[in-house]
């Protein structure tokens, strides 16, 4: 006798299956959460330790009365909640890249090809990227030094005798932040989250105490009090606006750091938990001024119980050394998406982990930074002296963003104009505004970021620029290689066995070092490899779609490498992927040739001639072509060779 079959068996079970994997996911999505804490939030987690005080102390400072309180609160309500919560967390998150965020990666969203954007739109979106990633530098450089400075200016709450201290501990935590990166941040990584969620709450607890004290405090989040705000203080209430923009620091490194987390962990640490504490702190602090006004030279070290302050000035510091960790790395990152894109020349990269991508330490930016911010430290002497450069720096990133973000509506994702024109057009709104407002610091500060975005934007479209007018030169030279392989069957060159990849930068012709190998040597190996190393739009392409190979008779072949400004080009693994095409070659009688060039600025290149001179000694002080491709050093043959430009 046989048994029915249970036809229920399956729906009954797979609803447990579900419910477990939703919880496994939700704890997954809390982990992250948790980790996006130190990582994405660290900027914005410690922007209390100076929007508040910038807003009502120093050169730009506002009176504390009860009105201009309830109407900078307000502002700064409105703006987190406008600026931060719906433009990036609810619709910029959605602009993700295969994953992965940032301007480069907004960037690469803009169509190419087949669209109606005119090269002129085109060429104008990457110069804007490009401010932007200028204005990134700028940030990066400021996040540590005014982070570090504000926290340990707490000192002078505790006691005036700190006051001498305060320039000396900063430039002393700087350094050894700067000297322990190359220790990577794998493992130092894993404390960032537990330790901001303490900070959070900690500061949370604070803000909520003080409003208990004054309830009235709450009133600001009726947006007329700052409608009332400048009505009553006319063009100083625009100047306020620039330090009440401080609150929204580390907007872009939360959209650059999507890849890192996901948009669901982000939005959910957001919300549930940094949104809610930076809230109470404000307005906390608020409270604390209309009931202490006097207490405006350092609100946020105010709210602090005496008997909690050095422990708290402790928290702050360490707090203040993660957010700027975030930055560091992100300008590391920055810093690679742009070698890979052709903006940067090759420097020497360290990968610190083996088993996170995203953990890279680049020697030479490390201490160009560490001097820049240990320079602005001394320079400006007090963390108010940075604020204005601080402000230029994320809203004209901002407002850059809010620009690219547009183009990715109507030519990526074919929004209409009458669905995407309101849209950024209230992202610009504030971006503008905030932009204007700093723009009025430019004489106390905010020269700095302009100058490092100047410097930074001129380095990176003169390399660029010099590279396409470097690669027109190359190719306009070359000779078909179907002519090539034609005279090498008629001259009969002797094969020697083992094989040859030539490294071109055009799969197009026959590359120079080819030839210069032929008039030199007289021979070619059994297989001649033609390598080009392509740099993609998107961030990572996937192994199996990375390598091309085309065998073109005879022992030649073709091979285009594609990857994307996230990654590193590895010639050895790419010959290993290109085995599994058909191209076998064995690593130890494999030889490497590239081309050296010397640049020459006499030539007819429509570059100016200050522009050859920058690009020529770029060029020279480029990275080693050998280490950057994992080249091994001991089969690796250079060409040199003069070029005109």
């Amino acid at each position: 006798m046989t048994s029915s079959p249970n036809l229920s068996s399956g729906p009954t079970n797979s609803v447990p299956d579900k419910e477990f994997d939703q919880k496994r996911l939700n704890r997954k999505v809390l982990a992250l959460s948790i980790g996006a804490l130190g990582v994405v939030y660290g900027d914005l987690g410690t922007s209390p330790l100076y929007t508040i005080r910038e807003c009502f102390y120093g050169t730009h400072a506002i009176a504390p009365t009860i009105a201009d309180i309830l109407g900078a609160l307000s502002l700064i309500f409105w703006t987190l909640t406008a600026v931060i919560s719906i433009k990036y967390v609810v619709f910029i998150l959605r602009a993700d890249n295969r994953g992965e965020g940032g301007i480069f990666a907004l960037l690469g969203l803009i169509p190419t090809s087949g669209s109606s954007m005119s090269p002129r739109v085109r060429s104008i979106a990457m110069l804007a990227g490009v401010v932007g990633a200028g204005l990134l530098y700028g940030d990066g450089i400021i996040t540590p030094a005014i982070t570090v400075l504000s926290a340990i200016e707490g000192l002078e709450i505790a006691t005036k005798a700190a006051a001498p201290a305060v320039l000396p501990l900063t430039c002393v935590v700087l350094l050894l932040l700067f000297l322990l990166q190359h220790q990577g941040t794998a493992h130092i990584g894993k404390l960032f989250g537990p330790i901001m969620m303490i900070w959070f709450m900690s500061i949370a607890a604070l803000g909520l105490g003080q409003i208990i004290l004054e309830p009235r405090v709450l009133y600001a989040i009726n947006p007329l009090y700052a409608l009332d705000f400048f009505a009553h203080n006319g063009l100083h209430g625009i100047v306020v606006l620039g330090s009440v923009v401080l609150c929204i620091t580390g907007g872009e490194a939360l959209y650059a750091d999507l890849g890192h987390f996901g948009r669901h962990a982000i939005r959910f640490a957001w919300f549930w938990f940094v949104y809610p504490a930076l809230l109470l702190n404000y307005f906390g602090q608020g409270a604390l001024l209309l009931g202490h006004p006097e207490m405006n030279i350092n609100p946020f070290y105010g709210t602090v119980p005496r008997f909690l302050l050095y422990p708290m000035v402790g928290l702050t510091t360490i707090a203040s050394v993660i957010a700027s960790q975030a930055l560091i790395s992100g300008v590391f990152s920055l810093t690679q998406q742009a070698i890979q894109l052709g903006f940067c020349p090759r420097i020497h990269i360290v990968h610190t982990s083996q088993d996170i991508r995203g953990q890279i330490y680049i020697p030479s930016v490390n201490y160009a930074l560490m001097l820049a911010c240990i320079g602005v430290v001394i320079g400006f002497g007090e963390s108010s002296g940075l604020a204005g450069a601080y402000g230029i720096a994320v809203t004209g990133t901002m407002t850059i963003t809010s620009c690219l973000y547009f183009l990715v509506l109507t030519r990526n994702w074919n929004w209409s104009l009458w669905k995407a024109v309101p849209l950024v057009g209230i992202f610009l709104f504030f971006d503008i505004a905030y932009f204007g407002a700093n723009l009025l610091k430019v004489a106390t500060g905010g020269w700095f970021t302009l100058l490092v975005a100047a410097l930074i934007t001129v380095a990176m479209t003169t390399w660029r620029r010099g590279r396409e007018e470097l690669k027109r030169k190359l190719l306009g030279a070359r000779l078909p290689l179907d002519l090539f392989m034609s005279d090498v069957a008629k001259q009969g060159l002797p094969r020697v066995s083992g094989t040859a990849v030539f490294m071109t930068v055009s799969p197009e012709g026959t590359p120079p070092t080819l030839l210069h190998h032929v008039k030199h040597n007289h021979m070619l190996h059994e297989k001649v490899v033609l390598l080009s190393i392509q740099s993609a739009d998107f961030p990572t392409v996937p192994a199996d779609e990375r390598v091309q190979v085309g065998d073109l008779g005879d022992g030649f072949y073709r091979v285009v490498a594609l990857y994307g400004f996230m990654q590193r080009p590895d010639v050895p693994q790419i010959m290993k992927i290109a085995a599994r095409h058909g191209l076998m070659a064995e690593p130890l009688t494999t030889t490497y040739y590239l081309g050296r060039e010397t640049l020459l600025t006499i030539g007819d290149s429509k570059m100016m001639r200050w522009r050859k001179a920058l690009f020529a000694l770029m060029s020279r002080n480029a990275g080693n072509p050998t280490a950057y491709f994992k080249l091994p050093a001991n089969r690796v043959v250079e060409f040199g060779t003069q070029i005109e430009l």
